[in-house]
């Protein structure tokens, strides 16, 4: 199809094309104003960085941020709500977990999470690390061979071959994370009495990649998504609705195929302090 320019090939080589000529035009809009001596340059990432003067690399630097940016997090909040959302003991637990730190205005019953104070919330963030490991953003990972090399599996690999990692796959191998990978428990990630976060390498849980290319947004976006469900966990009850499929849409990042209908209810008798 690729040859042919026809079907998913053809809107994906449109979508390529106005992707990299939005990005251009901003190259190019901000270059005229950084070389306005009129107009003082904000610090960015092309008067803050020489390296980033080659046009191609600052283009795929941005594309990069953009995407790994918004589409990621934005990719896992469903499938976390929903994992939430059909494990109500889970919600229970971080709902006692933040009890100690929320607060609101006093003549509002909505309570608001300081992203700080979320730093501390361990449970909460292994019910987010559980479901990215079922669902994680960017299901595939691909590594190119630089060099002839010889995996610790015994499989040869030659320079020039591209590898790919499925890491959705490995979420759910019982060799990697036991017989129950299939189910939704985060309290495989805490220590043993439950009162910090269990030591995983990064090469067992792609989500964040690992080694040198390990994602350099994580630690942001792990403090976004811990606000943004803290806030909703506290303040709402949530209840899918029956009668929807839910599954994966064939795509580049783990995006649910049909969005995700739930019934959303305010709590009663949620306290702020």
């Amino acid at each position: 199809m690729r040859r042919l320019n026809i079907g998913p090939e053809r809107k994906l080589a449109m979508a390529h094309k106005q992707l990299h000529g939005f990005v251009r035009d901003m190259m190019e809009k901000r270059k005229s104003r950084h070389n306005d001596l009129d107009e003082m340059a904000a610090v960015d990432i092309i008067s803050a960085d020489p390296q980033y003067n080659d046009d191609l690399l600052l283009s795929r630097t941005l594309i990069n941020y953009m995407i790994a940016g918004r589409d990621t997090v934005g990719t896992a909040l469903p499938w976390i709500f929903y994992n939430l959302a059909k494990n109500p003991h889970v919600v229970s637990t971080i709902r006692n977990e933040l009890a100690s730190i929320a607060y609101g205005e006093s003549n509002s019953s909505v309570a608001f999470f300081e992203a700080e104070a979320t730093k501390s919330l361990v449970y909460l963030e292994a019910a987010l690390f559980e479901s990215l490991r079922l669902h994680p953003p960017g299901p595939i990972e691909r590594k190119a061979v630089l060099d002839d090399d010889e995996l610790p599996s015994g499989h040869k690999v030659h320079s020039g071959e591209t590898i790919l990692i499925s890491i959705y796959a490995m979420g759910r191998m019982e060799s990697v994370w036991g017989k129950d990978c299939h189910e939704y428990r985060p309290e495989r990630w805490l220590s043993m009495d439950g009162a910090k976060l269990r030591s995983v390498p990064s090469h067992k849980f792609l989500a964040f990649n690992s080694g040198p290319r390990m994602c350099l947004g994580k630690d942001i976006a792990v403090t976004q998504m811990k606000t943004i469900v803290a806030a909703v966990v506290w303040n709402f009850d949530m209840e899918v609705l029956d009668g929807q499929s839910i599954e994966p849409k064939l795509s580049c990042i783990l995006q649910m195929k049909n969005g995700l209908m739930v019934l959303v209810n305010k709590r009663e008798g949620c306290n702020v302090i």
